[in-house]
């Protein structure tokens, strides 16, 4: 049995989150619909970008042009509708709640009931967490490297620049969500006219070489299953969803659902037009040897491309490219960290017991966070893959498998059974499970 709308509160970090044209529909009455996109959607939809396309852009190219032309062509025409989709559904999951202003912890428990809310909880915690921690070693790693090779500098200690690089970061997300939004919004600009000119700098190096061999039906079958867990975790921006679909609610009101679609297709286009002409364009210039080498040396593509070309222009773009698409998905991926940790901390509390004040609670996450991102940064531990590895089959259960779930047993989701998308999806997210588990125990 459907339940009546709560009646929506919205937290003090909410709040900063408003654009200053922007204010709460009244309760009880749905936001009047907008006909163009508010300062607030094209936010957030340069946001979203921004949270996928992190580090692993950087080496998309190397795993994803590993079994030729032929997988690469079949991953770029379903990624995109693989993408869209699935974002699509776990924005539904959370804007469809009767309990609207609470974010998506707080909606698992109120669709599956508390013991398996805690559960979802702690997955999605530990499912965005660890890849925090990698762009703390990742950021601290590309600046040492940049200061020391390109630009001469010598080395600044460990602990004192991993410090300042993640407290910079920090500041920004502890300042609120609406500078997080401008901050993105100045950063992913560049990013893009980065892709952008690095895709046509290298079409003069372009060659097909042993690459347009056509491989059996079963090497295909097997190269497409294996790179489709790569796509969906480069493609991957589940960590900022729920705090994307509460501003939509903010913003929207009751047409949330439809204007969070709208933003979703927008950031999807974006995504495959420019990250995937990227990749195209290294696997053509880098040919198999090329990428093999790659792969050896454990080099994202621009600095292996700068030392095979001898290209200063390479060298100084490759490292400014690489930080900015660090800084801006740390932004989203701080999101959902904080966000799980939150929900972790309000679980663990008796029903009776008194709930943390909001600004506590998010300082004390600050806190940590702060701190265990500057830990893993200095220590710069070896086992980050691994640590990717592990995080990718939960993020494949949350964006794919657990709005599924919902759509065929939560009454609020009813009017989106019965689509041939759901099928899609669900097939996608075992498909993208089955090849994350299976390349673990190769």
């Amino acid at each position: 049995m459907s339940r009546s709308p709560a009646p929506r509160t919205i937290s003090a970090d909410a709040e900063t989150a408003l654009s200053p044209t922007t204010t709460p529909p009244a309760q009880g009455r749905p936001a009047a619909p907008r006909r163009r996109p508010s300062a607030v959607d094209t936010g957030w939809m340069l946001g979203l970008f921004g949270t996928a396309i992190g580090a692993g852009i950087l080496f998309l190219p190397i795993n994803a042009g590993a079994g030729g032309l032929w997988p690469l062509l079949i991953v770029t025409v379903l990624i995109g509708p693989m993408t869209y989709l699935s974002h699509r559904a776990l924005a539904r999951f959370v804007c469809a709640s009767p309990k609207q202003g609470e974010d998506i912890t707080v909606v698992a428990r109120d669709y599956f009931g508390e013991g398996a809310g805690r559960v979802i909880t702690v997955l999605y915690f530990l499912a965005i967490y660890p890849i925090v921690l990698i762009y703390g070693v990742g950021i601290t790693n590309t600046v040492d490297s940049l200061l020391v090779n390109q630009l001469g500098l010598p080395q600044v200690p460990r602990v004192l620049l991993s410090g300042v690089l993640i407290a910079l970061m920090m500041l920004v997300m502890v300042a609120g969500q609406r500078l997080m939004l401008a901050v993105t919004r100045w950063l992913v600009y560049p990013l893009i006219l980065a892709l952008l000119g690095v895709t046509v700098y290298l079409v003069p190096t372009w060659q097909l070489g042993d690459l347009a061999v056509v491989p059996s039906t079963d090497e295909l079958a097997l190269s497409v299953w294996l790179i489709i867990p790569v796509m969906v975790f480069a493609f991957n921006h589940s960590p900022a969803i729920s705090q994307f679909s509460l501003a939509m609610q903010r913003e929207h009101g009751a047409r949330a659902p439809e204007a969070a679609s709208r933003v979703l297709r927008r950031t999807t286009v974006l995504l495959v037009l420019f990250t995937m002409a990227f990749v195209w364009s290294c696997v053509l210039s880098l040919g198999t040897t090329g990428l093999q080498e790659a792969r050896e040396a454990n080099l994202p593509v621009l600095s292996h491309l700068a030392n095979v070309q001898d290209s200063p222009w390479i060298g100084y773009l490759g490292p400014a490219v690489a930080i900015v698409a660090i800084v801006s998905s740390f932004f989203g991926h701080y999101l959902g960290a904080a966000e799980g940790a939150a929900g972790i901390v309000r679980s663990m509390l008796p029903a009776q017991a008194r709930q943390p004040q909001e600004r506590t609670l998010r300082r004390g996450i600050a806190v940590f966070v702060f701190l265990t991102t500057w830990a893993a940064a200095v220590l710069n531990p070896s086992i980050l893959s691994l640590i990717e590895s592990l995080a990718g089959p939960v993020i494949a259960v949350i964006l794919y498998l657990m709005p599924m779930y919902a759509v065929r047993r939560i009454p609020a989701l009813a009017p989106y059974r019965g689509q041939l998308s759901n099928v899609f999806v669900t097939v996608a997210g075992f498909v993208a499970i089955s090849g994350i588990l299976f390349a673990l125990v190769r």
